[in-house]
């Protein structure tokens, strides 16, 4: 799915006449995801909009032919750094240059097993190219849920099996974690949008969902103060309601005691102001919860991030 943007978006480039299009439209026209667009907007300067009275972006009809070709230079296995500056000619040269790979690569791609076997030798400079590789073809969803989360669970099975060591998973972990940080940190930057405090649990020591999380809080435009992981409750009220947080953010593992998860998420509830809702996210989460709001995915987190980011 490329994504989607608000029913008021919707609605004003209506308004606005055949020749412009909301982002969410932008996206089901090119097959290009919101977030995606939205990054490249930021960091490349395009596709560039045009600012409706209230604020909202609306972008000229214009922009479709121009965005499938980019579109198209990235499946071919070029950076988004290098087509979406290019001038026409340039984009023209670089499609002519490497011919259509077609669904076979994709599939491919995704039953690759090269990084595993960088994790395999700790090749920490391959699998950071690698990755961040990835990252730029892929746009952050699908880079987190098709590419992070998979190899992650992928050496989580070979460590349980004993085909690697507790120190490859560690080895992963750090990698991952490392490259998180460093792509969120231009968008933290850039923030303009509505305070969102991240956090787990006290005990709860697993942070890699958490920093998925920022990423895709960030990329969506949200100001997110992370506080990281084993975060004591009262410290994470007390954080949220200083900063007149628009919302708090939990992540919870299945490693984490699920008596513990629910003791926790009681006692932040009775410490917050109802205008402040918790968002737990995670494979532990305790999904018969009804005081809190349960993200069941990364798309639902960013849908909902766009709306706080408004």
């Amino acid at each position: 799915m490329a994504g989607k943007g608000s029913k008021q978006e919707e609605t004003e480039a209506r308004k606005a006449g055949p020749a412009l299009l909301s982002i969410g439209a932008l996206a089901q026209a090119t097959d290009v995801p919101v977030a995606t667009l939205r990054t490249w907007e930021m960091r490349y300067g395009y596709p560039l909009p045009e600012r409706k009275p209230s604020g909202h972006r609306v972008y000229p009809l214009s922009s479709v032919p121009r965005l499938r070709r980019i579109a198209e230079a990235l499946n071919r296995g070029y950076r988004a750094a290098e087509v979406v500056p290019a001038s026409e000619g340039q984009l023209s040269q670089l499609l002519s240059a490497v011919p259509p790979y077609g669904a076979a690569v994709e599939v491919a791609a995704m039953h690759s097993e090269e990084p595993l076997e960088m994790v395999r030798h700790f090749d920490s400079r391959g699998l950071t190219r690698l990755l961040t590789s990835e990252w730029a073809r892929l746009g952050p969803l699908d880079f987190l849920q098709g590419r992070s989360a998979p190899l992650l669970h992928q050496v989580g099975e070979e460590w349980s099996t004993g085909s690697l060591d507790v120190a490859h998973e560690h080895f992963l972990s750090e990698r991952v974690g490392d490259l998180l940080r460093s792509l969120r940190l231009p968008f933290d930057e850039r923030a303009r949008g509505a305070q969102v405090v991240l956090a787990t649990l006290p005990g709860e020591l697993h942070e890699l969902g958490l920093q998925m999380a920022a990423l895709v809080l960030a990329v969506s435009g949200c100001n997110v103060c992370y506080l990281g992981a084993d975060v004591p409750v009262e410290q994470i009220a007390r954080h949220a309601k200083d900063l007149r947080a628009r919302a708090v953010g939990l992540s919870v593992s299945t490693a984490h005691d699920r008596r513990r998860t629910n003791e926790g998420i009681k006692r932040l509830r009775e410490k917050l102001p109802r205008r402040i809702p918790v968002l737990v996210g995670g494979d532990g989460v305790p999904v018969s919860r009804t005081d809190v709001k349960v993200v069941k995915d990364l798309e639902e987190l960013q849908s909902l991030g766009m709306r706080l980011a408004e």
